[in-house]
């Protein structure tokens, strides 16, 4: 929650910010700014280039601050790390009383520290030492080195002169300490806003990690074949459900009989996430290559297919009338009409399609693969690995968007005409 709220009030602040720069500055005089009504116009809206450097920003940012990355300017309070120390008092069967300091280093996870040294102290309740890593927390068994302990009928009253009781919690300077069950003291420090490592390390430990695995490989395949062969799997699945799907969707749009026949196959199909068909495709074909790119082909099919019926159904009547009373054929409607007016809803039913296939293979190389991304991240998981699970992540994220902006420079080269009428 207080990650989202960050993430809102930079948001929100970088728009007032941009919008009152902006206002002061000379308006374009592009084809756009000459349009009179602009609300609701998809070809009016283009992306503002400061909005979406600020959004990467700010994501790295946020993700630099609540790890106590070196690369951050910014950070939220991290976990504490130094000696700490707190007072028990220790009630023997006969009521007499008696204080012991425990001392406690707290150490950052992975470095060797040496317990710190103290004094036994006077009275029955004797000082304790222990060493801890942050974000942990352990029992002090206070009563090893007491004359009187547990055996003798003695327990624990008091931390910090504050009364507790089995299954209460003390607040102390550095942490709490939690009385269990069976009255031992359970310290655990501050740990701040920070996330520990394990769970989400900081950019530097991702980007030192691409370098590692990008020149020592992974798992007996470099990161270049691990990210080539999830891209070959995706490109020739999409492939063959496009080849598949796009005549298939233009014959439903044209036919009432293929629409008819077909529409029940696939209006059942498409609402089935292509994950569920994972188990059918392995009985099936197996765990091998030919198994995953038929999943993916069933990914991209139903997805092309009604992308190809709605770019049919889409065009303009007005047209094809026009075109009829010009004398042309069924032939040259479809080549010059249908075909050209409908590019523009198969490119966006691509678009969805290219993104389900990514999702789809990494599944699918999680479930039984030697090779691919899906499947180094999912190795990295067994080991809690998670710099390789987030670099994973991170690399497929850049190229979908990579394969994204590809297909976006093509539609607008392709079909110029979108959005024109």
């Amino acid at each position: 929650m207080i990650i989202l709220a960050i993430y809102i009030a930079i948001f929100v602040g970088a728009y007032l910010v941009v919008r009152l720069v902006m206002s002061g500055l000379a308006k374009a005089h592009d084809f756009t700014s000459l349009k009179t009504v602009t609300f609701g116009d998809e070809s009016a809206v283009k992306a503002n280039t400061a909005a979406s450097i600020i959004s990467v920003v700010a994501v790295f940012l946020i993700w630099g601050a609540f790890t106590g990355s070196s690369l951050s300017p910014v950070h939220v309070p991290g976990p504490f790390v130094g000696d700490a120390s707190f007072t028990y008092t220790a009630e023997a069967e006969d009521g007499s009383r008696d204080d012991a300091t425990v001392t406690v280093r707290v150490f950052p996870v992975g470095e060797d520290v040496e317990e710190p040294e103290v004094e036994p102290g006077e009275g029955f309740a004797k000082n304790d030492a222990a060493t801890l890593g942050a974000w942990r927390s352990t029992l002090i068994r206070v009563d090893r080195n007491d004359e009187i302990g547990k055996r003798e009928g003695a327990r624990v009253v008091a931390i910090d002169g504050k009364p507790i009781a089995p299954g209460e919690t003390v607040e102390v300077a550095s942490g709490v300490v939690t009385l269990t069950p069976k009255g031992t003291p359970n310290y655990k420090p501050a740990q701040g806003w920070q996330m520990e490592p394990i769970w989400l390390p900081p950019p530097e430990d991702v980007i030192r990690r691409i370098g590692e695995i990008a020149q020592e490989g992974y798992q007996n395949y470099t990161l270049l074949e691990h990210l080539g062969w999830s891209l070959f799997r995706v490109l020739l699945g999409f492939f063959f459900g496009a080849l598949v799907g796009i005549p298939l969707g233009y014959a439903m749009g044209l036919s009432g009989w293929f629409r008819g026949w077909f529409e029940p196959i696939v209006e059942f199909m498409r609402p089935v996430p292509p994950l569920a068909l994972i188990p059918l495709v392995i009985i099936w074909a197996g765990i091998g290559e030919v198994g995953k790119i038929i999943l993916l082909f069933l990914a991209a099919l139903w997805i092309m297919t009604i992308a190809a019926r709605s770019g049919v159904s889409g065009v303009k009547i007005s047209k094809v009338h026009a075109a009829y009373s010009l004398g042309a054929s069924k032939w040259q409607i479809l080549r010059h009409v249908i075909v050209p007016n409908s590019l523009p809803e198969i490119f966006t039913g691509a678009r969805v399609a290219m993104g389900v296939c990514w999702g789809t293979v990494v599944a699918a190389e999680l479930v039984a693969a030697e090779k691919g991304a899906g499947m180094m991240i999912m190795v990295a998981s067994r080991f809690q690995l998670t710099d390789i699970v987030i670099m994973g992540i991170i690399l497929i994220g850049v190229i979908g968007y990579g394969i994204d902006i590809l297909m976006r420079m093509a539609e607008r080269w392709l079909i110029p005409w979108k959005g024109r009428g």
